[in-house]
């Protein structure tokens, strides 16, 4: 009776602990899938969250981006720009250099074509004083040298100096001595020493004068 009682005892106890296996098992699959489960919803929840960031913030945004991309093409297509005007404008500067080099050479070789008729004339006077020609034709020799040279410098843009009969004017004469003259001629150029020249607004050399100075009354232009 006893052992009988004992082996009910340890058939239930066994029954027992396969039953409670069975629900720990059971559990654990159900914790597993539950927590699969919640995962995948926060992964969904996560995904289908919307941003916290407001709507127009994020037109902003897009905005600033659209501006600071423009801003950088605008950059670059004045850098192309800045180049393809400073190209150009070494080229025109070249072009313009060449021009004036050319101009410079044509002029003084039409300078010196201009001057040349005076070399001849002064050779002409050389072989004339030296056959002892006479000297009227030796004047005349010196005489139309003097007018090419002027003619020269006249094409040249080259003008003579006004001096005798002129007030004397210390921006374009220069007095080498005074005379006494009549008061109404006091300050007045009375003879030219040399020629002075000058080119437009620039004075090449002025003209060495004589000026008269009234002997009383008159005003003292300049010192002995």
């Amino acid at each position: 009776m006893r052992d009988k009682r004992l082996a009910e005892e340890a058939r239930l106890d066994g029954a027992a602990a396969s039953s409670a296996e069975e629900i720990r098992v059971t559990d654990r699959r159900r914790v597993n899938l539950d927590q699969e489960t919640n995962d995948g919803a926060s992964i969904e929840a996560s995904a289908a969250a919307p941003s916290l960031k407001p709507s127009y913030v994020e037109q902003l945004e897009e905005r600033t981006r659209a501006a600071e991309q423009k801003l950088a093409d605008v950059q670059a297509r004045f850098e192309q720009l800045r180049a393809a005007l400073q190209r150009e404008t070494d080229e025109t500067r070249q072009r313009l250099n060449r021009a004036a080099d050319e101009r410079a050479r044509r002029e003084k070789a039409d300078f010196i074509a201009s001057v040349l008729p005076v070399a001849d004339n002064l050779q002409r006077a050389i072989e004339a004083a030296e056959s002892n020609s006479a000297f009227d034709a030796l004047l005349e020799g010196v005489r139309g040298t003097a007018s090419n040279f002027e003619s020269a410098l006249l094409t040249a843009g080259v003008e003579p100096v006004p001096a005798v009969g002129q007030p004397f004017d210390p921006e374009l004469h220069e007095a080498v001595d005074t005379v006494e003259v009549e008061g109404e001629r006091d300050g007045t150029v009375t003879a030219e020493y040399s020629r002075g020249y000058r080119m437009g607004d620039r004075l090449l050399r002025p003209a060495r004068v004589q000026v008269g100075r009234a002997a009383h009354g008159g005003r003292k232009m300049i010192a002995e």
